[in-house]
């Protein structure tokens, strides 16, 4: 189990105080793999056997032709040939299904296929496992393997599988941390209106008199420089007033008391928010973690197509 936050690892238990597995899940084979693929190829009724290698390409398996046409599905390592895959799945059999000279074999029962746009989890635990050969020194020098780990513990936690479903929970821890600091600033904002109007409405009432006696001067110049400060502060609360288009002044205890509640709401919003910044970062780092993971599985996947076909053609030669 992973911490709830911070993308951290808790320690494994002693392995005297592990509980011993007896039972096991069957595995399910790659030539498992290809029969259910080719299984749901089928269902799609092709006119042909191309056709039905289209289909099969088109959920993610490659196909190789040639005098022993082989296939194999997305994540397998070697291809099958199709006529070690049983009977009813050699290319003749598949003819003659397509032609309806024969019929299809029935799928065995409770065989799932394992169809995935990017298995986040199945990849990454993929990698960690390949211990100190080959592999494993390639995707060291290209990830911090204990990051790995910590974005899949995350993964685990909040049951995400595919990077579709990863970026669209990041997007939504964005727009929730967004939405609560615009909420936050609304506040804040708010606040200071409040302040700076009661700061007016204090000047207004202490300097009315003032500017009472200085129109009634006539708006001199003399009573003016002997009372500029007041005159000053009277004119820009008036200014203040105005702007906010406010026909009566608000009372300084009803702003006092609206001051108070936006205050407490704020105080209030500062968990949710804190939490949301951290939810966000997570699904970011998570989000950037396996974004390099899929595109360097491209590269590595296209280095290793063209390893293969090299070899190929070195044997024609």
């Amino acid at each position: 189990m992973c911490l709830e936050h911070g993308l951290s690892i808790i320690e494994p238990r002693p392995y005297r105080e592990r509980t011993k597995r007896t039972e096991y899940p069957k595995r399910v084979s790659n030539r498992d793999e290809l029969r259910v693929a080719i299984d749901e190829a089928l269902r799609k009724k092709p006119k042909d056997f191309d056709e039905l290698v289209s289909f099969l390409v088109e959920a993610g398996c490659e196909y190789k032709p040639g005098k022993r046409p082989s296939v194999r599905c997305r994540g397998q390592e070697r291809f099958a040939r199709f006529n070690s895959l049983g009977e009813g799945y050699t290319v003749d059999d598949l003819k003659e299904v397509i032609a309806g000279k024969q019929q299809a074999r029935a799928p065995v029962k409770n065989q799932q296929i394992h169809e995935k746009k990017f298995s986040l989890l199945i990849d990454i635990q993929a990698k960690l496992n390949e211990g100190k050969g080959a592999g494993y020194q390639r995707w060291a020098t290209l990830f911090n393997l204990k990051q790995m780990a910590q974005v899949m513990c995350f993964l685990q936690e909040n049951e995400i599988n595919e990077f579709d479903e990863l970026a669209a929970k990041a997007d939504a821890a964005v727009a929730r941390f967004n939405g609560l600091g615009d909420s936050i600033k609304a506040a804040e904002q708010r606040m200071r209106e409040i302040a700076d109007l009661k700061k007016h409405i204090v000047n207004y009432s202490k300097t009315r008199e003032v500017y009472v006696a200085y129109r009634k001067a006539g708006y001199s110049r003399k009573f003016f420089e002997e009372h500029r400060e007041a005159v000053t502060l009277h004119k820009a609360a008036k200014e203040a007033f105005e702007r906010l288009g406010l026909q009566k002044l608000p009372r300084v205890k009803e702003l006092n008391a609206e001051y108070a509640q936006l205050l407490e709401r704020k105080k209030a919003a500062y968990p949710a928010y804190r939490k949301a910044r951290t939810e966000m970062q997570e699904y970011l780092v998570a989000q950037k973690v396996a974004a390099v993971l899929l595109e360097k599985e491209k590269e590595l996947a296209a280095m290793e197509e063209q390893r293969r076909q090299e070899k190929r053609d070195g044997q024609d030669r």
